[in-house]
């Protein structure tokens, strides 16, 4: 509470947004634990999971400091919580990685590397942030999850054989004829099905946590919100964001902006077609 009524009163006098508060996390409020040591029939080790964090951590703290912040990735393999989050005091941009859901049983290194980038995307994801009384910080749940699939990933993953990694798995046709017909570049595509399938791996968990059916690429959800929705979207619908994240054709190194949400992204307003975030969380400005 000091840190909110501290960041309202500086906000007041410098009409600027001061960063300082915690996201609500990657899934809602819950009281999921999975200690060290829980056998599951699936989930990463300990090793996989420092693994994922070292290939991302060089690559984004470099572009946290180049935006004004120090990003601190706390690695949290001992706790048993099952989420992860993200906050900002005065500079420091903070994750918390926890090995509860690493342990899960639906999450894969992949899913567990879209989680990351999540919430980094809360940090530097870009607009639509968070609506408030104040400008907040955070981009919305929506767009970090879009930006994970849009630019993060892609970023990290640019380099490594996708084609080899994605033929090992048990592809979804919806997923792989989308990617074909969005991506005409091989390697591209590669990197739009394994994108996919991280999506997959996290959209398994939350129906798991909601105990629902699982999300599927053919089955979109048919929601359209008349204001964009600012908190986690259903299952399916995230899921879909992730579907489209990677679908979309601009580049992984066109920024995103912190203030408007058609650079960087697929825009109806720029003609794209594919790609564009799902309107079951997200109304368009019209332009």
């Amino acid at each position: 509470m000091k840190c909110i009524a501290l960041t309202i009163l500086l906000s007041a006098f410098s009409g600027m947004a001061i960063g300082c508060g915690e996201d609500s996390g990657f899934l809602p409020e819950n009281d999921m634990q999975i200690p060290v040591g829980v056998k599951t029939t699936g989930g990463l080790t300990e090793a996989q999971f420092n693994a994922v964090i070292d290939k991302f951590e060089p690559i984004y703290s470099p572009i946290a400091t180049r935006m004004g912040g120090k990003l601190k990735i706390n690695r949290k393999w001992a706790d048993a919580t099952v989420n992860a989050n993200a906050s900002q005091f005065f500079g420091t941009w903070t994750v918390n990685m926890y090995g509860g859901l690493a342990r899960h049983e639906k999450i894969t290194a992949d899913g567990f590397a879209l989680v990351l980038c999540h919430e980094i995307g809360h940090h530097m994801g870009g607009a639509p942030k968070v609506a408030g009384f104040i400008q907040f910080w955070a981009s919305n749940e929506g767009q970090a999850d879009y930006f994970a699939t849009l630019k993060c990933l892609r970023t990290a993953w640019l380099n490594d054989n996708n084609e080899r990694i994605v033929a090992k798995k048990k592809v979804p046709e919806a997923l792989a004829n989308a990617c074909s017909i969005a991506h005409g570049d091989k390697a591209e595509r590669a990197l739009c099905v394994r994108g996919g399938m991280a999506g997959a791996s996290v959209a398994g968990l939350f129906a798991a946590m909601r105990n629902k059916p699982e999300a599927q690429f053919n089955t979109p959800d048919a929601a359209v919100v008349t204001k964009t929705y600012d908190s986690h979207p259903a299952h399916q619908c995230r899921l879909d964001t992730y579907f489209q994240g990677a679908l979309c054709e601009k580049s992984h190194s066109e920024d995103v902006s912190q203030k408007d949400e058609v650079q960087g992204t697929c825009h109806g307003s720029t003609g794209q077609t594919s790609g564009l975030r799902p309107l079951c969380w997200f109304k368009p400005k019209v332009l």
